[in-house]
């Protein structure tokens, strides 16, 4: 928890952000950070394709309270979404709705999301909503149900640790859904605190969704769990274009290979942008396996992970001070 508390802190701290992005990637964000720019993300997302993977590309940005800012940011998945039809590649884009406005006006940012929902409907790519913290989620749920009137492409997240998903998942099983764990703390009045009643949930809410639901997202790198869901869907004859295995770039690349060579469906999600910085603090506050797993690739593997961090952050904020 104190780790946890610590990744937290050190994402929001806008000096240290503000010196990363200036300075690079000298935390070891390019190993789970596709780029700074499209050019570099379209090249990430080729490589895995041509290796039997597709992709969620994610724009980063969130929390914006500013309407240029959320329209700039409008413009770029646009973009996005038009390099990804001129590259051919296979890949379709996942957004979070407070990066379009959703904290400034409810109607701009539903006017920015169906733009952006029209521009990939022409394409016949996917739209994913990525779930926020539990203000957002129902607002997030109604614009969700609004654009489905209209258009087919679009979807969204739902989390296992959240005492509602129950209800959520049946109300959204015609939907394309990607299931999470869940990475915003809540408290307990919302979500569950203990990992193993999120472990036991996030397990039914799979098994529902793909015995019940539209094609179903997995988001894990727990090999427990995938082990589980091949036995599931084999137990009930579940095809497997049907469902996918979901993992964040850089993480678990040799499982990702495994199973595309395997033949299941798997999807990795590429984050680019110069917003960096707190994309990968937060991927380290979420779970202790995924700090060990950058660790081990950023720095010696005999180094304490809780001193190379601590002195980068340090760095980052010596670099600071000299602005």
């Amino acid at each position: 928890m104190a780790l946890r508390n610590l990744f937290n802190s050190l994402a929001e701290n806008e000096a240290l952000s503000e010196a990363a992005q200036n300075y690079g990637f000298k935390l070891g964000g390019q190993h789970v950070v596709a780029g700074t720019n499209l050019q570099e993300a379209i090249e990430c997302v080729r490589a895995l394709n041509e290796q039997g993977i597709t992709c969620t590309i994610d724009r980063l940005g969130e929390f914006v309270t500013e309407e240029a800012v959320a329209t700039k940011a409008k413009e770029g998945i646009l973009a996005l979404i038009e390099a990804i039809h001129a590259e051919e590649l296979n890949a379709h884009i996942s957004l979070k709705p407070s990066q379009l406005g959703l904290d400034i006006d409810i109607d701009f940012c539903y006017d920015n999301l169906r733009e952006i929902v029209e521009c990939a409907n022409e394409y016949g790519i996917f739209v994913n909503f990525d779930m926020e913290d539990s203000s957002s989620l129902q607002l997030t749920f109604d614009m969700l149900e609004e654009l489905q009137k209209s258009f087919k492409n679009v979807g969204t997240v739902i989390q296992a640790n959240l005492h509602r998903t129950k209800d959520d998942i049946e109300n959204l099983k015609d939907s394309r859904l990607r299931i999470v764990k869940g990475a915003y703390k809540e408290t307990e009045e919302i979500a569950y605190q203990d990992k193993l009643d999120i472990d036991i949930n996030f397990i039914e809410l799979i098994e529902y969704h793909l015995a019940h639901g539209n094609f179903t997202s997995i988001a894990t790198h727990d090999h427990n769990i995938i082990k589980h869901v091949k036995y599931f869907v084999e137990e009930h004859k579940i095809p497997k274009d049907k469902f996918e295995f979901q993992m964040l770039y850089g993480f678990r690349k040799d499982l990702q290979l495994e199973l595309a060579q395997e033949g299941y469906n798997v999807c990795v999600y590429v984050p680019y942008g110069e917003q960096w910085y707190s994309y990968f603090m937060q991927r380290l506050a979420e779970r202790p396996q995924n700090i060990n797993l950058v660790t081990n690739q950023v720095f010696n593997k005999k180094t304490n992970t809780v001193l190379a961090v601590a002195a980068g952050a340090f760095i980052l904020g010596r670099l600071t001070k000299r602005k």
